[in-house]
C-alpha cells in the first residue's frame, strides 16, 4: 500500500489544538483554563498502564470488542459490484460506537475527581452510552437533549431515565441538537469544578476533538487487522456516516497514511442539496466558527449557524469536525452526501438483505457505499462503518413508511 509521505498525520492537532486552520479553543478566559486542564489531565492519564489497562478490559469484557467485521454477501450481491463489509459497531453494549469515548470521558471524570458529567445528545445515543458509563464509574449524568429529538428517540429517553441521568429538555430555537449542545454548555459554565463536560464527537474546543478521536479509533485499528486477516490487504475504499464525525474519524485514523485507500464521508442531503432542509457541512458550507472552535459551518451572511435538517438526529448538526474540516482542504477524504429517502432506502435494504437493522446515522454511509459499490468491480473492497443499530429508529421508520 501506498505510504505518502505528503499525509503524515501522527502530529495532529498541534500543542493549541489546531489542524491546519481549523479548530483550536475559541472560549471566554474563564473556560479556557478549564480546557487546559482537561487537556493536561488527559495527556497524563492517557500513557499510564493503569489507564489503558483499565479501558482495554472494559472494551473486552463490558463493551464486547473487538466488534465484528462482516461481509454482507447479499448486500454486496444487491447491489452487484464490490464487496461490502460492515464493521460492526451496532453491536456494542448500548448499541453504538459512542460507548467508545463515553467510557474514555467517565474514567478521565474520575480521575480528575469530578462527581458529576454533563453532556448533550442528539439522537439519544451519546446520552445512552454517557448514563451507562457514569452508572458504571459512580458518577452522577445530566442529559441536555432538544425537545424534538426526546419525542422522536423516545426509546432512548427512557434508558437514560433507568440508568440514573437526569435527561433536561431543551425548548429552544430549533429543539436539536445545536440548541442541546449551547444548553448543556450554559450549565457546565455554572459549575467547571465539579463537572465535567462531555463532548459526544469530534467538535467543540481543544482537547475534545483530539480526545474523542483517540478513544473512537479503536474502531479502524481493529478493522484494519480484520480486514488482512479475512482478505489478505487492505480494502479499496472505507465509507462512513459524518454528523460531527467521530464514528467515521474511529474508521479513517488508522488507514490516513495509506494512499491507496479511498476514504469518503457521507453527509445528511436531507430533503435535498437545493433545499434548505438538509446538513451537508462539508458540502455546502464554509470556513467559520461554532461552540468554540473553528470549522466548516452552515451559515447565513453574518456568520450566524443555519437551522439545519436530517431525518437522523446525531447528524442534525450545522458543524462539523476540525480534522474533517482540514482533511476536506488536504483532498485526503471525499465529502459525498446522501437524502432522507437514500438513507430510508438504504434502511429497508439492509434489514431486509441481511437482517440487520442499522441506525438512520449509519444508513447515511451504507446509502454512499451502496452507490460506490455499484461503480466498482468484484475484486473491490469496502469497509462501511455501522456505527450504531436501528432500534431506536424503528418505530419513527415504521411510521414513515406505513408499515
Amino acid at each position: 500500500m501506498g505510504h505518502n509521505k505528503a499525509f503524515e498525520f501522527a502530529a495532529m492537532p498541534n500543542a493549541e489544538g489546531y489542524f491546519g486552520e481549523y479548530g483550536g479553543s475559541l472560549v471566554p478566559e474563564q473556560l479556557l483554563k478549564v480546557m487546559q486542564d482537561i487537556d493536561k489531565a488527559y495527556q497524563e492519564i492517557r500513557v499510564t498502564p493503569e489507564f489503558q489497562n483499565e479501558l482495554r478490559d472494559l472494551h473486552r469484557y463490558y463493551v464486547g470488542r473487538p466488534s465484528p467485521l462482516y461481509y454482507a454477501r447479499r448486500l454486496s450481491e444487491h447491489c452487484g459490484g464490490a464487496k461490502i463489509y460492515l464493521k460492526r459497531e451496532d453491536l456494542n453494549h448500548t448499541g453504538a460506537h459512542k460507548i467508545n469515548h463515553s467510557l474514555g470521558e467517565a474514567l478521565l471524570a474520575k480521575h480528575m475527581g469530578k462527581t458529576r458529567v454533563i453532556a448533550e445528545t442528539g439522537a439519544g445515543q451519546h446520552g445512552v452510552a454517557m448514563a451507562t458509563a457514569c452508572a458504571l464509574v459512580g458518577i452522577d449524568c445530566e442529559i441536555h437533549m432538544g425537545e424534538i429529538d426526546i419525542a422522536k428517540e423516545a426509546p432512548n429517553v427512557v434508558k437514560m431515565k433507568i440508568l440514573g441521568a437526569k435527561v433536561v429538555p431543551v425548548t429552544r430555537g430549533t429543539k436539536t441538537l445545536k440548541d442541546a449542545v449551547d444548553s448543556a454548555f450554559e450549565e457546565y459554565l455554572k459549575d467547571t469544578d465539579s463537572t465535567l463536560y462531555a463532548i459526544g464527537s469530534v467538535v467543540g474546543p481543544h482537547p475534545f476533538p483530539m480526545m474523542v478521536r483517540d478513544f473512537q479509533q479503536v474502531i479502524g485499528e481493529e478493522a484494519r487487522d480484520q480486514i488482512q486477516e479475512m482478505e489478505g490487504r487492505l480494502p479499496d475504499a472505507l465509507v462512513a456516516c459524518v454528523g460531527g464525525g467521530s464514528n467515521a474519524m474511529g474508521l479513517f485514523t488508522a488507514f490516513l497514511n495509506d494512499t491507496d485507500v479511498e476514504i469518503y464521508g457521507v453527509e445528511p442531503a436531507g430533503k435535498g442539496l437545493d433545499t434548505p432542509d438538509h446538513a451537508a457541512t462539508l458540502t455546502l458550507g464554509k470556513p467559520g466558527a461554532v461552540h468554540g472552535f473553528k470549522c466548516y459551518v452552515l451559515q447565513d451572511e453574518d456568520g450566524e449557524p443555519l437551522p439545519v435538517h436530517s431525518i437522523a438526529s446525531g447528524l442534525d448538526y450545522p458543524g462539523v469536525g476540525p480534522q474533517h474540516s482540514y482533511l476536506k482542504d488536504l483532498g485526503r477524504v471525499n465529502y459525498i452526501s446522501a437524502t432522507d429517502d437514500e438513507c430510508l432506502d438504504a434502511f429497508m435494504t439492509l434489514s431486509r438483505r441481511e437482517g440487520i437493522i442499522p441506525a438512520l446515522e449509519s444508513s447515511h454511509a451504507l446509502a454512499g457505499a451502496m452507490r460506490l459499490a455499484r461503480e466498482l468491480d468484484k475484486d473491490k473492497i469496502i469497509v462501511v462503518n455501522l456505527s450504531g443499530r436501528g432500534d431506536k429508529d424503528a418505530d419513527y421508520v415504521a411510521n414513515k413508511l406505513g408499515l
